[in-house]
Order: structure tokens, then C-alpha cells, then sequence
């Protein structure tokens, strides 16, 4: 990879040759303006506004406009020599956890390659350091007539360098989020929920440009003179108002497109039952504890009715049994009687 600068780390007192190269790489299809009409190209053309002529690249220098309107020429020479000690090194200032570094101040991505091998040392024990510490290096340097901030890290066996806007270039979220009184109940969180455990994790290696893949297909019919593909139709689908059924009908479809069966069961189940939250049970839950145990003492209240019936029965069964014998027994008695005096 070609380098794009050269310079020297400062890690105290030890001094680390190396060379700066991309660590990015843009796969975009870039356009020519032409002549919609006749399809000539439109070119930009670097014109002397004094002398009225086109000049070549090597006849361009710097200039600063001052208030009034005048060039202060700036010569390469002028920047070779600014009074700050990051001209030509990435001065390493301190080692920081790599979580103290907000996102949204990383810039452009390098490579610190080893520049001869006097260097390998030097740059080899930089790197098992972070390794060990566990932290990042955060550095100044100066870079396309700037002085710019910088945070080294490791990648594999080489020393990364990402750009960083400085804390004042990033902007406050002032007047983004939506005005305050918004509230979102436990359901609509478990869906989210749900939804979240449904589309899962992902190999960002499995991920790819489909919108630079479709692009490619139109300029390859355009070549061959063929028509070019058409945008397949949109699934035709009423405006949700509902966010809850939004949710759910977006969990059904990530289930539906990961082979999983009967989600519907489970997302109704999520709008029935909202999850356990701060360590005690929600509501529904409370409801279903205490529904459970007059269910139980309903069934127990019933149990001993039966019993208690069935007893009073076998006592009125067993009395009619006692008088049908002692009917049956009369007859007999009289009977018996009757010979006896006969």
C-alpha cells in the first residue's frame, strides 16, 4: 500500500519511524457530467482570473484571503517549518480505556506501518503495550495543513490510527430527541424486546453493498443494450397506526424469515404478560398469582362439598337399606308366629 505520509511516533523519549497508509478503501461507482444533450463531458477547468487562461497543476500554489479580499501567499516551505512539535511526528499524549472514546469523534482510518528495521522494535513493543494495558494511545499530529487528533490502537499485529475530531467540533444533540411527555409502556418494551432477540447477532463480514450490486446490473445492461432491471414492486401494506401491532407484526415477520415456527403464540403472550421489571413482578403477574390461588381455594371448597354430600348420601342409602330389611322382616315375624300357635 502506498504511503500517504511519513513521520516518526513520539512515545516519550523513543522515537518510532513509520509510515502512514489507508486502512480504507471506497468500492463506489463514481459518474462523469456530460452534455445531457449530446453526451459531451463537462470538464472543470482551472482558470486564471488575472491573465484569463487555463493554467496547469504545477503553476497553483496556497493563499490565505485576508478580510479585504487579498491573498496572502502560503508556501510549502511556510508549512515545513510551523512552530509545533507534530509537523512531522504523531506525538503520543496519553493512554486512555477505548471506551472513553465517543464514537461520534472517529474520522478516517490508517495504518502505521514500521519504516525500516530499526524500527521494528521500538514499534513491536508500543504495540504488546496496548495489548497488555488494555487501553488506547490518544496522539496530535499534523496532517493536509492541519494539526488533527488521533487514537492508536491494534489490529492483529499492526498499530491502527483513527482520526478524531476534536471535542468542540462535535456538535450537542440539542432539539433531536422529541419533545418530553411520551411515555412507552412495559408491552411495547418487551416486543422491542422480543424483536431484538428475534433479529439477533450478525457476521458484519455477511453484510454488502446490495444498492452498488444493483447499480453495477444497470450499467451492465446499459452497456449491452439491454433495458434496465426494474425496481420490484413494494408488498402493498395499510399504514400501522398501532404501534403495538407494528411490533408484533415485525416480530412475526423476523421469526417467519428465520424458519421459526408459531411465533404468534409467543408475541400475543409478550402483549398479555409484560416482563418482571426492577426486580418485582409486574402486575399481570400479581393478577395470575392471585387468580391461581382462589382457583385452588375454590377447588378445595368444592372437593370437601362432594365429600360432605357423598357422606350424607351413604347415610340416607344405608337407612332406606335398614328399613327395606326391617319390611321384609315383619312378614316373617308374623309367619312364624302363626304356626307356632296353630
Amino acid at each position: 500500500m502506498r504511503s500517504i505520509w511519513n513521520g516518526a511516533i513520539s512515545f516519550g523519549l523513543v522515537s518510532i519511524p513509520i509510515k502512514l497508509v489507508n486502512a480504507t478503501e471506497s468500492h463506489a461507482i463514481s459518474f462523469r457530467q456530460i452534455h445531457a444533450e449530446d453526451g459531451g463531458r463537462i470538464r472543470y477547468r482551472k482558470v486564471c482570473e488575472l491573465e484569463d487562461r487555463e493554467v496547469a497543476q504545477s503553476e497553483i500554489g496556497k493563499a490565505y484571503e485576508d478580510a479585504d479580499g487579498s491573498m496572502i501567499p502560503i508556501t510549502d516551505e511556510d508549512l515545513s517549518h510551523l512552530p509545533i512539535p507534530t509537523a512531522r511526528t504523531i506525538e503520543i499524549v496519553a493512554f486512555v480505556p477505548g471506551d472513553r472514546i465517543d464514537p461520534l469523534q472517529m474520522g478516517s482510518a490508517y495504518y502505521l506501518a514500521a519504516s525500516g528495521a530499526p524500527a521494528a522494535k521500538p514499534y513491536t513493543l508500543l504495540r504488546e503495550a496496548l495489548k497488555r494495558s488494555n487501553r488506547v494511545a490518544i496522539a496530535k499530529f499534523a496532517l493536509r495543513g492541519r494539526e488533527r487528533l488521533g487514537m492508536l490502537r491494534v489490529v492483529g499485529d499492526a498499530i491502527a490510527m483513527h482520526g478524531l475530531l476534536w471535542p468542540d467540533e462535535v456538535r450537542a444533540p440539542e432539539g433531536v430527541a422529541p419533545d418530553a411527555g411520551v411515555t412507552v409502556r412495559d408491552q411495547e418494551l418487551d416486543l422491542a424486546d422480543a424483536l431484538m432477540d428475534t433479529l439477533g447477532e450478525i457476521d458484519l463480514a455477511d453484510l454488502h453493498d446490495e444498492y452498488q450490486e444493483a447499480l453495477e446490473e444497470v450499467v451492465a445492461a446499459k452497456s449491452a443494450g439491454e433495458a434496465p432491471p426494474q425496481t420490484p414492486e413494494p408488498a402493498s401494506s395499510g399504514k400501522v397506526l398501532d404501534l403495538m401491532a407494528a411490533l408484533e407484526s415485525s416480530v412475526a415477520a423476523a421469526r417467519e424469515s428465520r424458519g421459526e415456527e408459531e411465533p404468534a403464540a409467543d408475541v400475543r403472550s409478550l402483549r398479555r404478560t409484560p416482563k418482571e421489571t426492577g426486580g418485582k413482578k409486574s402486575t399481570s403477574a400479581a393478577a395470575k398469582k392471585t387468580a391461581a390461588k382462589k382457583t385452588a381455594a375454590a377447588e378445595k371448597k368444592a372437593t370437601a362439598k362432594s365429600t360432605a354430600s357423598g357422606g350424607r348420601s351413604g347415610q340416607r342409602k344405608t337407612a332406606a337399606a335398614k328399613g327395606t330389611a326391617a319390611k321384609k322382616a315383619a312378614p316373617a315375624k308374623k309367619t312364624a308366629s302363626r304356626r307356632r300357635s296353630a
